[in-house]
């Protein structure tokens, strides 16, 4: 079949018009994702695949061997070998689609756009908006075959239709495909093999026909701390991305640091191409809350957008995610927040999580079910991973990147005041209470430092992690006492006795005893809580952390055969035995050669609770790998601090009921546009709105 048959070809009318959903694009000068835009690796055997995905799809496992060498991507010469685009490809003559939009792939070779970016993610649009089909629309030049696919919510995939370009010149394929089968899966894709001269791919994109309506203007909110540079980078990303501004009304800049970003040297010229668009806002550190609160606020008073993008200040973003996001959300069946995919800002192709949930049994954040964190699309691309097909649906989307439109922050107010921690998540739980959903749209991406590198479990944002997911429990649980929180909450505690982490252990336990004063606290001492934190932890050994090895006294050069023999926990009598065996040593006194220098050092990743119980005292690094501390066994304040914490969580089971119904008695007003705006002025002694 030809391109000029003119088959299967979207017709426009007066009441409905094309629209661009989503363009081909791809990356920008940086290999290591070339994986989540073009698939040039197409070696392999159809059969070899299709035995691995069903192998996946009945045992829920990747089959042996699967993904021992990468498959969504050739290595980086032979890859440029086959397809070139970006700097290295010059404007096809008359034509001018921009510098991400085109590509030159050689003669006889064969890409795929069965990837993260630029896969047609049908299912979502299918199950979220009111697009019934899609039309793909090719500018190619040169003889080409284009073969269209489309995959199921299984996994599996198949051609819909082979296309043979057979003119030299430009030539504008178009085929409109139907939504119909996307109800619970299923993306759409192309393959292009490339004549015998060769072909350029001039643009690609998938449209819509839609009612003519103006497209939805946004304004970005980015909350930045003591980042200057990441924050000029992200300015400058903006800033190149002319066509955003076409839909763009405000960058709100909201400054909570000491180092502020108009002082660093580059500002200048980094804000220059934003112009009037920019606006910094200084304040003081009230959290990521409290800078997306202001965001929020400072956009639905300015009455010009219909979204606010949330996003973090050490991100680096695909600026066509931010069309794509606020394209989605126009073409909603109902007011949507669109939220966008994390990926690790190390390791380019790897996914944080597909969709995110809250397990309301124990009202746990995690990965959202039959999806899988941390893949990697350079060793699994779209094509080849089952479980990607399947439409993953989110409780709440991370507000590294998330675009909430301005008619849910109307009705159901501004961010929890909790500094850090649990905001984005509890926004996603109360907007879906009042009917609003939240889609984690593939395609729609940024890049940040992974949280692998931290723990911030452990350190004093231990307070918040534990403090918030009270409130939030309080506020939204479906179940009585927050059904497995309490029990859970009290397991970890005992984990941070019997790991000598009593730093940690004090911090969760003063959170409990806020939450238990009522929700009076959040707004009073979200500025201020912060620096008591911080030195109330240095109280503690755990907490006393030196760069220097050497400024402890030295460990001992053999780990103890304790240690060695320790072994993970594999059900829940092991799990038990090791904890009542720990909890019984803490009435044996301390051995006097462990007070006096570590009985061994430990990596970060080898300090669990179980090889930590075993002994007196360790020398112990910190997740990022920056500093370490002494921990010592002190058995006398295990006793005080475990005793507080049972009483603790007993009177939050006895109370519950009754906080719960006073923190969702002061909801409206601890969240309202009102409350927090004392909160901004408090801050910076200014009133809210100014530079």
């Amino acid at each position: 079949m030809t391109a000029g048959d003119g088959r299967m070809m979207a017709e426009a009318t007066p009441e409905r018009s094309l629209r661009v959903l989503q363009r081909v694009v791809f990356p920008d000068g940086d290999l290591d994702v070339v994986p989540l835009y073009v698939e040039t690796h197409m070696d392999r055997g159809a059969a070899e695949l299709a035995a691995e995905m069903a192998t996946e799809q009945l045992t829920g496992r990747r089959a042996p061997g699967a993904g021992s060498v990468p498959v969504g991507n050739a290595a980086v010469g032979e890859a440029q070998s086959i397809i070139r685009f970006g700097a290295d490809v010059p404007a096809y003559p008359g034509e001018d689609a921009g510098p991400r939009r085109s590509a030159v792939i050689s003669e006889g070779r064969r890409v795929s756009f069965a990837t993260y970016f630029n896969a047609f993610p049908a299912s979502y649009w299918r199950r979220w908006t009111s697009v019934d089909s899609v039309t793909l629309r090719i500018r190619v030049a040169g003889e080409s075959t284009i073969v269209l696919y489309r995959s199921m919510a299984k996994g599996f995939s198949h051609p819909v239709e082979t296309i043979t370009v057979q003119s030299d010149g430009p030539e504008t394929v178009e085929r409109t495909l139907p939504l119909a089968p996307f109800i619970d899966g299923g993306w759409y894709w192309f393959d292009i093999v490339a004549g015998p001269r060769g072909t350029t791919l001039i643009e690609a994109e998938w449209l819509a026909l839609t009612k003519p309506a103006p497209a939805g203007r946004v304004s970005i909110g980015i909350t930045t701390f003591n980042r200057p540079e990441y924050m000029l980078d992200g300015l400058r990303t903006l800033g190149d991305a002319a066509e955003v501004h076409d839909v763009l009304d405000k960058v709100y800049v909201v400054d909570q640091g000491t180092n502020r970003v108009r002082n660093e040297p580059g500002f200048a010229d980094a804000a220059k191409k934003l112009g009037d668009l920019l606006q910094i806002i200084e304040q003081g550190n009230i959290g990521g809350s409290g800078g997306f609160a202001r965001s929020m606020d400072e956009t639905v008073r300015a009455g010009q957008s219909d979204y606010v993008l949330l996003m973090d200040d050490d991100v680096k973003l695909d600026p066509e995610g931010i069309l794509r996001a606020a394209t989605f959300a126009d073409l909603a069946r109902r007011p949507t927040i669109v939220g966008g995919h994390m990926f690790s800002m190390h390791d380019r192709s790897l996914l944080h999580a597909f969709a995110e949930a809250i397990a309301p049994y124990k009202w746990w954040w995690g990965i959202a079910p039959n999806t899988r964190g941390r893949h990697d699309f350079a060793r699994r691309n779209l094509r080849n991973t089952p479980w990607l097909h399947r439409r993953a649906d989110s409780d709440y989307n991370g507000w590294w990147m998330c675009l909430i439109p301005t008619q849910i922050i109307r009705e159901i107010g501004l961010a929890l005041p909790v500094f850090i921690k649990w905001d984005d998540a509890e926004y996603g739980v109360r907007a879906r209470a009042h009917g609003y959903p939240t889609v984690s749209l593939p395609g729609v991406a940024s890049w940040q430092v992974p949280w692998d590198d931290k723990d911030d479990a452990r350190d004093w944002q231990a307070y918040y992690h534990l403090r918030n997911r009270l409130v939030t429990a309080l506020l939204h649980s479906p179940e009585p006492h927050g059904g497995k929180l309490l029990s859970e909450s009290l397991e970890r505690q005992l984990q941070s006795l019997l790991s000598m982490q009593y730093s940690t252990a004090a911090l969760r336990l003063l959170a409990i005893e806020d939450v238990l004063t009522g929700p009076d606290h959040l707004h009073r001492e979200i500025g201020t809580k912060l620096k008591h934190l911080r030195e109330y932890r240095l109280e503690f050994p755990d907490a006393q952390g030196a760069a220097d090895i050497e400024s402890f006294p030295a460990a001992r050069r053999r780990a103890p055969e304790a240690v060695k023999d320790s072994t993970t926990p594999t059900n829940k009598v092991n799990l038990l035995t090791k904890a009542a065996s720990g909890t019984a040593r803490q009435f044996r006194p301390v051995r006097e050669g462990a007070r006096k220098r570590p009985q061994v050092a430990l990596p970060f990743q080898d300090a669990s609770w179980w090889v930590l119980v075993k002994l007196d005292s360790a020398l112990v690094s910190t997740a990022e790998g920056t500093t370490a501390a002494w921990y010592r066994r002190d058995p006398k304040l295990f006793r005080s601090l475990g005793l507080r914490s049972v009483i603790g969580h007993r009177k939050l089971r006895r109370q519950w009921a009754r906080l719960a119904a006073e923190y969702r008695a002061a909801a409206a007003d601890f969240n309202s546009p009102e409350r927090w705006r004392e909160t901004f002025a408090a801050s910076a002694g200014d009133s809210p709105g100014g530079q």
